[in-house]
Order: structure tokens, then C-alpha cells, then sequence
């Protein structure tokens, strides 16, 4: 089947069984590693990608679902000359170690500043009205789809709650 994805910026063409999950897509068919095949079972998040700008489990997702879509990869936040803030903040903190969950660490904390910025309430939240602090339960919940076998959660929570701080939000 022919989908069109906006990969990164780039218009895509891509022709592959519909049973072709997004996450094998992406690494298989357009040459983009950088997303990791964890669990394959949507249990761990390595493979989480942005889908029109929300976070979701590629491995869970079929390609040809995408139809028009906009995806953004790891490869699409930055590159190791020109770093987002998170990657920049994941190095500065050392929020990995093996650093396979990394690029899927970074492409969810990068949707949860969005999510926060939009006040969406998690389910820690005390007040769902009131905007969100990212305190470290705060933002431990939210990331709580997103393993980290190592166990570098401290410095993951420290470089997320840096570039919240930078960019405005309440930590």
C-alpha cells in the first residue's frame, strides 16, 4: 500500500504491506534507526515518535495509519552538531547510560513540555484546573511510559525539569 508520511520535515513515499508497523517503516524502509524496537509491545516506549505532535508507540501503530501525517523522530529534533535543549540537557546530566531508551526518552519529554504548556492535567495532578508544576512525581508520571533499564530516571527527571525551568514552566 502507498502512504505519504511527512517524516522530519521531508514528504515520504512509502510502499509497504499494511501490516508494517510504523516503527519498522521508519527503520526498515526509510533507514531512520535512531527509533528503537524495545518490547515490541508497547510496554517500554523506545520506539515513541510524534505523530502530529503527540507521543505514541510506533510499534503499535501500522504505517499505512499515517496516511498525510507529520513525523518527527529523533533525527528530526536535532543532530549531534546542532542538540535540542533536551538532548543537550540528557548529555549535561548524563540521562543515560546504555542510551537505548534515549531517543524515545527524549521524543516523549519533548510532547510532555507540549502537553504542559497546554495544561493538560496527568493523573497526579492535585488540581486539574490549576497549571501543572513539574514537580519530580509530576513529571515521573508522565514519563512513566517510557523504561529506562539502566534506572537513570533521577537524571532524566533533572534534565526535563532544566529545560522546563529554561523554557518558562514551573518545576
Amino acid at each position: 500500500m502507498k502512504t505519504t508520511l511527512t517524516v522530519n520535515g521531508k514528504a515520504r513515499e512509502l510502499d509497504a504491506d499494511t501490516r508494517v508497523t510504523l516503527l519498522d517503516a521508519l527503520r526498515h524502509h526509510l533507514g531512520l534507526t535512531g527509533t528503537k524496537k524495545g518490547c515490541d509491545h508497547g510496554q517500554c516506549g523506545a520506539c515513541t515518535v510524534l505523530v502530529n505532535g503527540r507521543r505514541i508507540n510506533s510499534c503499535l501503530s501500522l504505517a499505512c495509519m499515517h496516511d498525510g501525517d507529520e513525523i518527527t523522530t529523533i533525527e528530526g529534533l536535532g543532530t549531534p552538531d546542532d542538540m535540542s535543549p533536551l538532548q543537550k540537557a540528557f548529555v549535561k546530566h548524563d540521562g543515560y547510560q546504555c542510551g537505548y531508551c534515549t531517543p524515545g526518552q527524549i521524543c516523549s519529554a519533548t510532547a510532555m513540555l507540549d502537553e504542559i504548556k497546554q495544561n493538560w492535567p496527568s493523573h497526579v495532578s492535585d488540581d486539574l484546573d490549576a497549571p501543572a508544576k513539574l514537580t519530580v512525581e509530576e513529571v515521573a508520571e508522565r514519563m512513566s511510559g517510557n523504561l529506562c533499564r539502566c534506572s537513570c530516571y533521577p537524571n532524566i527527571v533533572d534534565a526535563i525539569r532544566e529545560v522546563a525551568e529554561a523554557e518558562g514552566e514551573r518545576p
